[in-house]
């Protein structure tokens, strides 16, 4: 099972659907290293000095990763 499935099956996040129009998106890159991610990151104003910890929340009720 690809990452694209798993986070489909335990998120409930569909990366190969737009969230506005609902068409086909695709996937164009995939950002591994932790130095570039960073960077990112820091660039978005989400680097860990932001405060971004405070935003993170559990999974969606009902996702069923315990039966």
């Amino acid at each position: 099972m690809g990452w694209v499935q798993r986070l489909k099956r335990v998120f409930s996040i569909d990366v190969e659907r737009c969230d506005r129009c609902g068409g086909a998106a695709r996937i164009i890159a995939c950002v591994e290293d932790p130095e570039v991610i960073e960077k990112i990151l820091r660039h978005l104003g989400l680097d860990g000095d932001s405060g971004v910890e405070a935003m993170a929340c559990a999974p969606p009720a009902g996702v069923g990763l315990i039966d």
